[in-house]
């Protein structure tokens, strides 16, 4: 029998730490019945100290996840951990995820501390954490340039108060997989209690190294690794859950341990995130990419039409990219559209909110006939967008495109119950709308990303727009999805807009993050 794999999705908290990324309590609540369906070991569900809001949505997937363990980050101080216990109270399997930087210049720079105050910070964390949990993981902040010696110390401290995971990151992706992995395998050799404690990593993809890493170190004794969706994450962001699985299982011939993922739910989870974020996959992204399972070549193409194996490591099916059925068209009635939400991770709250729902179905399918499952994530999207930022509506819009002359666009917004009408010009249909719209709000936000993805194929296919904002500081990501790109560009603006309007809530009190 080979080892286990643990899989550690922290999607909802570090890849939530990608500027713009911020999710809704709901959202996290959907991206987490996602990973459960896929059977991820550990959903990291955010960090509840940080904020009123991060406390809520970790309590909310607490208690929506049954079959999937749920972890909430705390630094070793007493009040994150005490949060951190407080908004698992309704897990079914609970971990508390605790950190303490151990690197010199993390040490004298950002605490301030003697490395023996360090060791006392952790143990004294890990025991409290213990109060809630059996179940306790540490990390000692960027390990990936901490001394040796100084990890086996405080590793060996917090197994013996009870610390049943120890994660190595790689905090700021400075590390190679050679070196990685001896490092993983040093720690497990010089740590006399090692055996009491799962060895996990957490490497971060400032080099392009964070798959590489992982699997270095999987080779070298480490049985969790954590990762996200699409490599979400701060900065170049983290290892892909996606690719971390796939190669694993694609190269049983090689690695010791296997995971139990159901891997074809990957590709709408991916789909999932990618549209609750609004970081959409580029197309030569692996396992989940457009073109992951595109042959062009003619050579290729000949290869895979005798052979699949030719020029495929693995089954497009094995990932979901055959789930990507038609389920729905105008003529399906309320109780199969139910149905397939249902199926997709989304419940509704009242009749009145199936009933808005279903509506905006029927809409959509009169305007395109085959109605898939990224159509519907991208519904549920906008009528949860219109939920919470509801203060700004998109009433009509018409614009002026003509050969040889100046586009315009004529807006009319709700904003705060007052109907306000703007016009504008611009070197395009979008740009002037956006402008009229601009003109509208009076805003000073700066648009720092504009980018357009189909969600489906063919010419009827919806179009979803992204935008973000800055503001003061302050980035939002903004979504809208139509047939119309012009009229899903104005709706992506708005929702923007709205989201600055919106007193910020999250808050990453920490001043490096693991």
């Amino acid at each position: 029998m080979k080892d286990k794999l643990i899989i550690f999705d922290t999607t909802l908290r570090d890849g939530e730490q990608s500027p713009g990324a911020s999710m809704t309590r709901d959202e996290k609540v959907r991206i987490g019945k996602a990973l459960e369906r896929m059977k991820v070991d550990v959903i990291e569900a955010g960090f509840p100290a940080a904020s009123i809001g991060d406390f809520e949505a970790v309590q909310a997937v607490a208690n929506a996840v049954k079959d999937s363990t749920v972890c909430g980050l705390a630094r070793a101080l007493d009040k994150d951990i005490d949060r951190a216990g407080e908004a698992l109270k309704g897990a079914e399997s609970s971990r508390i995820h605790t950190f303490i930087a151990t690197s010199p210049i993390h040490m004298q720079v950002k605490l301030k501390m003697e490395p023996e105050q360090v060791i006392e910070y952790a143990v004294r964390a890990v025991k409290r954490a213990r109060q809630y949990t059996d179940n306790v993981e540490f990390s000692p902040e960027d390990a990936g340039r901490s001394e040796e010696g100084f990890l086996c110390r405080i590793l060996e401290a917090v197994i013996e108060a009870g610390a049943t995971t120890l994660n190595i990151p790689d905090t700021v992706g400075y590390s190679v997989p050679e070196q990685f992995g001896a490092t993983i395998a040093n720690l497990i050799q010089r740590i006399p209690n090692s055996d009491k404690a799962i060895f996990s990593v957490h490497c971060h993809n400032d080099l392009g190294l964070a798959v590489a890493n992982s699997l270095s170190a999987v080779m070298n004794g480490a049985r969790q690794v954590e990762c996200t969706i699409n490599g979400l994450g701060e900065r170049a962001g983290n290892a892909s859950l996606e690719e971390v699985v796939m190669a694993v299982r694609t190269r049983q011939d090689f690695f010791p341990c296997t995971t139990e993922l159901d891997t074809k739910e990957i590709l709408t989870c991916s789909k999932l995130v990618s549209s609750i974020t609004g970081f959409p996959v580029q197309p030569n992204k692996a396992i989940v990419g457009a073109n992951a399972f595109a042959h062009e070549s003619g050579i290729h193409q000949d290869g895979v039409l005798k052979n699949p194996e030719t020029y495929e490591i693995m089954k497009a099916e094995d990932v979901g990219w055959s789930a990507n059925r038609m389920v729905l068209g105008k003529h399906s009635g309320r109780n199969a559209f139910k149905s397939r939400m249902t199926e997709l991770g989304h419940h509704f709250n009242s009749e009145e909110e199936l009933n808005d729902t279903f509506f905006r179905f029927k809409q959509l399918a009169d305007k395109k006939h085959e109605i898939f499952d990224e159509d519907l994530q991208a519904l549920i999207s906008e009528v949860n967008s219109d939920a919470e930022e509801d203060h700004i509506k998109l009433i009509a819009l018409k614009v002026c495109s003509e050969t040889g002359e100046v586009p315009s666009s004529t807006v009319t917004l709700r904003v705060h119950d007052q109907e306000l009408k703007g016009i504008s010009e611009g070197s395009g249909a979008v740009d002037a709308s956006l402008k009229a719209i601009k003109s509208l709000i009076g805003s000073d936000a700066t648009l720092e990303l504009y980018s357009v993805n189909s969600i489906t194929n063919g010419t009827d296919a919806q179009g979803e727009v992204t935008v973000r904002l800055e503001q003061a500081g302050r980035i939002v990501n903004g979504q809208g999805a139509d047939t119309d790109i012009v009229i899903a560009s104005a709706k992506a603006y708005i929702n923007a807009l709205s989201k600055l309007q919106t007193p910020e809530q999250r808050k990453h009190p920490q001043k490096g993050n693991v």
